[in-house]
């Protein structure tokens, strides 16, 4: 009966029986051990024993066209995608991610390449073209009339790329034929390297670029397209390599002549595509390098708390090698000379050259001088309002002083006084023909040793009427003025017009 390491890990050496050890048993178990792990090791990472080959080819050229429901599913997954870009929600970017058709394609591209078939590799690069243009189109149309336009996070993640970017779409790629070769359908594998590689929101970002317009809207679409590029490349390139390492097998033609042009073809075409690949990938290294530096060095800069330090999008020039420092502030000599030092530490940007730029009205001594001013100036208007409420409150307590002797005054009034004004507008109302009217209070004597106040009341009437009927108007006008004064004698006499 074989032992239980023999059945894991299929030893051929004998054991040693009934206890017994030989010279050899110190050798040969040690050399079993690493032939076991490394059974494992092939067993655990070796993808070749459980791949179909025809299948994979069959299905990736299935997903390649671009017609009919495919075509419609492309066009909502972009309006999905350019919704959730604009309202800047993930999980909308995400559903429309998992249902659009944007890999087939890519896939074919890179298989068409790796088997020498020319003919996939003109209907991919066909149908890639339709792929790009028709998703540009539909969101450059959702953003140029949508009414609501916004830079939201999720659309500027879209319009620069880094190295985190490149690793993305390598691995998803890798992943994704991977799972394609597998016998069966990994269904989570490609949803989530749809997701991962992200082909859709940089499409969506270019027609948002288009859209707005201008050198800002330029920069989105350049940015995004980058980005789009960047992806397609390097899961194509993953999906060449992967089926090269699986050996499938190449397209057999009759020609032996076309067989070797198209193969002479296929080479350079792979060739042409792994060289920006290298490219890009090298650049993107450096330029996130450089961001990286760049960062720790202004990070290290504003931890200091005697400068003041504005930080702008224009800083950083990697074209030209410069960096820019605006400080709110002086900047001494010693200072810039200690930047001009740190800045070799960071190997990325050591090359860099260093512009240091100060403000002479703005130095920290003199920003603490003015908060000083300004804390002084403050007590002080607190003083001076002090003294204002004191004041208003005293010249309120005079105006209730004044206002209770303006009642007493009233109080002691004539109980006659009346409002003229109201008086005499009141008798125009109840009598029209009234033309003129006075009223006053006449001292008069009788005895000329006792003297009386009398009510005279003065008016002139519409010469038109008669001297009867103006005497029944004066009649009617006393008995009213006496109802209205509450008097108990009046006289009205009547201005006669001079003849």
């Amino acid at each position: 009966m074989s032992t239980e390491g023999e059945n894991k890990f299929n030893f051929t050496e004998d054991e040693p029986k009934n206890g017994a050890t030989n010279g050899t048993q110190v050798v040969d178990d040690p050399k079993g051990l690493w032939q076991g792990f490394k059974r494992f090791l092939h067993n655990l990472l070796d993808i070749r024993d459980d791949v179909d080959k025809d299948q994979t080819i069959e299905d990736v050229k299935k997903d390649i066209p671009f017609r009919g429901a495919t075509t419609w599913i492309l066009i909502c997954s972009i309006f999905i995608a350019s919704v959730g870009l604009n309202a800047d929600s993930t999980a909308v970017v995400i559903g429309a991610m998992l249902i659009s058709p944007l890999m087939g394609p890519i896939l074919g591209m890179g298989m068409s390449i790796a088997i020498n078939d020319i003919d996939t590799l003109r209907k991919s690069l066909i149908n890639f073209g339709v792929m790009v243009v028709l998703s540009i189109l539909t969101a450059f149309l959702f953003f140029k009339f949508f009414p609501l336009q916004e830079d939201s996070s999720e659309l500027l993640a879209r319009t620069k790329p880094d190295i985190r970017d490149v690793l993305i779409a390598f691995f998803g790629g890798l992943a994704l034929i991977i799972a394609r070769t597998k016998k069966g359908t990994i269904a989570s594998v490609i949803f989530g390297v749809a997701i991962a590689t992200a082909l859709m929101p940089p499409l969506c970002t270019v027609g948002f670029g288009l859209a707005k317009g201008g050198k800002l809207g330029i920069e989105y679409a350049g940015g995004a397209m980058y980005l789009f590029v960047i992806n397609t490349i390097f899961i194509a390139l993953a999906t060449f390599l992967v089926l090269k390492i699986l050996r499938f097998p190449m397209l057999k033609y009759a020609n032996s002549a076309r067989r070797k042009r198209i193969s002479r073809l296929a080479s350079v075409v792979a060739l042409a595509v792994m060289i920006p690949a290298v490219w890009t990938f090298w650049k993107v290294l450096v330029e996130s390098n450089i961001n990286r530096d760049y960062n720790l060095f202004v990070e290290k800069i504003e931890k200091n708390p005697e400068v003041w330090l504005q930080k702008r999008k224009e800083d950083l020039d990697v074209d030209n090698k410069i960096i820019f420092l605006h400080f709110n502030g002086e900047v001494s000599s010693a200072l810039k000379a200690q930047y001009e030092s740190d800045i070799k530490n960071y190997e990325s940007i050591k090359d860099f050259k260093l512009k240091v730029f100060g403000n002479k009205n703005r130095s920290v001594d003199k920003i603490s001088d003015a908060l000083d001013r300004a804390y002084k100036d403050l007590d002080r208007k607190e003083i001076v309002i002090l003294g204002l409420e004191e004041d208003i409150k005293e010249l309120n307590l005079k105006v209730l002083s004044l206002n209770e002797q303006l009642k007493s005054k009233a109080a002691l009034q004539d109980a006659n006084y009346f409002d003229f004004s109201s008086l005499s507008k009141d008798a125009k109302i109840k009598y029209a023909d009234l033309r003129q009217f006075g009223f006053s209070k006449m001292l008069s004597s009788q005895d000329f040793i006792r003297t009386d106040t009398i009510p005279v009341a003065v008016v002139k009437w519409n010469p038109q009427l008669t001297d009867s009927i103006q005497t029944i108007r004066e009649g009617e006008l006393k008995v009213w003025l006496r109802q209205k004064l509450a008097l108990d004698t009046l006289i009205v006499e009547r201005i006669r017009d001079i003849e």
